[in-house]
């Protein structure tokens, strides 16, 4: 049986997802995404992925910037879904449109609830040292991500991954496991489990001001800390490799021995931590191109004694 399905998403990570309900055949009657936000060097006004995408399958799209007024519900309810599928659209759904759709609304999630809740689950996996995620299937309620899931997938979480690879994989799993769940429910088998009252935790969003390196911490957490946000918005400290302090952004480390003050350079760019060290194996200049640490090693007038 072919659903009537809108679709809420906005980053990369949705987009499989939406491209595999459409190529299983599903009607997609409205894609809701995040409203063009301005970007790169002459802040122009730049499309989600997801709007992107969705105009390439010539699918309508809505941009609200909220669904809590009684025009978004009424232009909702008319859309007549037979369900909603959310994958990090990055508004919440209020109880009217949870309620519109006759199977409700189904969500992606990338963890393995309860643990991870709320906006940044692939990024506080990496950066609590977690060996092991997944992605989720659940039928959404008002709690923040307290909704029955449906089905899982359980990924392992090896020592050097980045947030970025991490994710892609979830993504990919995450489409299959959803156009799975849709088929199940288009025959009327799909079930649900209420998740454990046990081992809740929270990913609250990612603010800026954590995105700084802090030396003084262990050197397994500095790492965590540094591939849990790679690539975006990525771990940064200061130094000064030329005449003035500069912002390096690390997008990879590895753990390395040696041992030192806080911040002390002790080989190239292998720094002291806590306790222990890590090496910065790439890392990115303020408005230039990623590099390996033997290309930013050889570009930089000198190395400082310490960094920040």
């Amino acid at each position: 049986m072919t659903l009537r399905i809108v679709f809420f998403g906005t980053p990369a990570f949705a987009v499989p997802t939406l491209t595999e309900i459409v190529g299983q055949g599903h009607e997609v009657v409205a894609v809701y995404s995040q409203p063009p936000r301005a970007a790169g060097r002459g802040m122009a006004l730049r499309k989600s992925p997801v709007h992107e995408t969705a105009e390439r399958f010539a699918i309508p799209v809505e941009t609200p910037r909220s669904l809590r007024s009684a025009e978004a519900t009424h232009i909702f309810e008319a859309l007549g879904a037979d369900v909603g599928v959310v994958v990090a659209y990055g508004l919440i759904l209020p109880p009217a449109i949870l309620a519109a759709p006759t199977h409700g609304c189904l969500n992606l999630h990338g963890s393995l609830l309860p643990r991870w809740r709320g906006a940044a689950p692939i990024a506080r996996a990496i950066m609590a040292g977690d060996e092991e995620t997944g992605v989720m299937v659940m039928q959404m309620e008002e709690g923040l991500d307290t909704g029955p899931v449906a089905m899982a997938e359980r990924v392992p979480i090896g020592p050097d991954t980045t947030g970025g690879e991490l994710g892609e994989r979830l993504s990919r799993l995450g489409a299959d496991l959803m156009v799975r769940a849709l088929s199940a429910l288009s025959r009327g088998g799909l079930e649900t489990n209420p998740q454990p009252a046990e081992g809740v935790t929270y990913a609250a969003k990612i603010d800026k001001a954590e995105t700084r390196i802090d030396w003084s911490r262990p050197a397994a957490e500095v790492h965590n800390h540094i591939r849990g946000l790679s690539p975006d918005p990525g771990a940064w400290f200061e130094g000064k490799f030329g005449r003035n302090p500069e912002r390096i952004k690390v997008l990879r480390s590895s753990l390395a021995d040696g041992n030192g003050a806080p911040g002390t350079v002790l080989d190239g760019l292998t720094i002291a931590c806590g306790s222990g060290a890590v090496s910065l194996t790439d890392v990115q200049r303020a408005g230039k191109q990623p590099v390996k640490a033997d290309d930013f090693l050889r570009g930089v007038r000198a190395m400082p004694e310490s960094v920040t």
